[in-house]
């Protein structure tokens, strides 16, 4: 498939160095797309800690004035910047743009794109309207879900993380959905970064488990759930253990309070994140509200053992009972009784680690960058990736054990991360097909 080198431009509320799934996306993205000869640009708020008041900005970077969210240190919502986007886009027009965030950047990045004819893609990120329920403000998910709908359904398609989210999203009335997977960097997230010092240091002897929980202490991301395996976990009759929490948020100071025995390491990032994942044993990710979850990726990568609910990344790399435990959605008993499983039997435990990272093997960044490559930019007909996708999906074979025993979207999900690029399995009716010029045929009508 041959694409030509074009200018693509990112509208971001949150990016590198900022710290989440969203942010190191997008940098992965951004970077790849360079790699492959692309011009990328990239819009996002100023941030505090890395932009200098009065330096210029770096060619392609255009920055809008922005707000800290509350309770989120570091991260900004963006003003609407419509008249400084028609003015850069009119002297630099992209090819396309990607907005990956829905506050009010993003919205005057629709609007500015409409205005002068521009291809425009957005990206589902962040399941907001989950996070609701998490802040005693379960009244507000509906306007919100509507909202977000109304939002992707304006541009001519949207990337999704998963096959399952991207059924989920169409049933609730989302159109023009295509998936994009996620990747995972094996050379820095590998076993061969463990390191005995750091596990001194957290109180671990040699023989000790170490369970570990990476990711933003705030309500949605339901830490205190790990903290409950974890206890279960200690009273399991195994090894000894300790319980290592990676990140910070609106929870930290209350949980280091309620937990004295837990060893709080903050932020971290980098190769100094990855000695984190590599010199603990379990991951704990007990998340209801992922549209992905990368760092489910980066603990298999590290040979961790991974304790989730089946859904997102867990539901389409774990696999039960090989590479780690899968509880059912919200099944809060079945969750801690599997971390406590865990830790009654360290042989299993040693063989779910060695196979997490085999099955990181296959998982990459690049082809990832090459399916948003075809999302966005492609010119092959839809014949021509209808057959890329049969072969590929020919050649990746199935998942034999998967928890609850059916396959279906199991297998669809796990062969659109596996088979390669341009892989969009099984695509659902009126799902987003890889080549540009059928998208032009779906002109977006934009919210008012």
């Amino acid at each position: 498939m041959v694409v030509v080198a074009s200018h693509v431009c990112i509208v971001t509320e949150t990016y590198a160095p900022e710290i989440n799934g969203v942010a190191s996306t997008l940098a992965r993205l951004a970077s790849g797309m360079r790699e492959r000869g692309h011009t990328v640009s990239l819009v996002r708020p100023r941030q505090p800690a890395v932009d200098v008041p009065g330096r210029r900005p770096a060619p392609g970077l255009l920055l809008v004035p922005g707000m800290r969210l509350p309770g989120y240190k570091g991260l900004q919502l963006g003003f609407p910047a419509g008249g400084a986007l028609r003015a850069a886009w009119s002297r630099h027009r992209p090819d396309a743009v990607y907005v990956a965030t829905e506050g009010p950047l993003g919205w005057s990045a629709m609007r500015a794109g409409a205005a002068l004819g521009i291809r425009l893609y957005s990206g589902f990120h962040t399941n907001f309207d989950r996070y609701m329920e998490h802040y005693r403000a379960g009244w507000l998910r509906r306007p919100i879900a509507a909202y977000l709908r109304r939002f992707h359904n304006a541009t001519a398609g949207t990337f999704v993380s998963t096959e399952r989210l991207r059924a989920e999203l169409e049933a609730a009335g989302f159109e023009r959905l295509g998936v994009l997977g996620r990747g995972v960097d094996r050379g820095r997230f590998d076993p061969a970064r463990r390191s005995a010092a750091l596990r001194a240091e957290w109180g671990a002897a040699p023989g000790d488990l170490v369970a570990l929980y990476v990711g933003r202490l705030a309500p949605e991301k339901n830490v205190e759930l790990a903290v409950a395996a974890y206890r279960a976990m200690q009273q399991a009759g195994g090894p000894a253990l300790r319980f290592v929490v990676v990140g910070d948020g609106p929870l930290g100071a209350a949980l280091a309070g309620a937990h004295p025995d837990l060893v709080f390491s903050g932020f971290r990032t980098g190769d100094d994140l990855a000695a984190h994942y590599a010199s603990a044993d379990v991951f704990l990710f007990p998340s209801e509200t992922e549209t992905f979850g990368n760092v489910t990726l980066e603990a298999m990568a590290s040979g961790l053992a991974v304790v989730a609910y089946d859904y997102a990344a867990a539901h389409v790399h774990v696999e039960n009972g090989v590479t780690g435990v899968l509880a059912a959605p919200g099944d809060t008993s079945e969750f801690i009784g599997a971390a406590a499983a865990l830790a009654r039997d360290p042989e299993l435990l040693t063989a779910m680690r060695r196979r997490a990272r085999v099955a990181m093997e296959a998982v990459d960044w690049s082809y990832v960058v090459e399916r948003f490559e075809q999302l966005l930019l492609a010119d092959a007909s839809r014949e021509e990736d209808e057959g890329a996708e049969q072969r590929a999906l020919g050649r990746s074979g199935a998942v034999s054990r998967r928890r609850g025993g059916g396959h279906g979207t199991q297998d669809r999900d796990r062969a659109a991360h596996l088979a390669g690029p341009g892989v969009d399995a099984d695509p659902a009716p009126g799902a987003l097909p890889a080549g540009a010029d059928a998208l032009l045929l779906r002109r977006p009508v934009l919210p008012r």
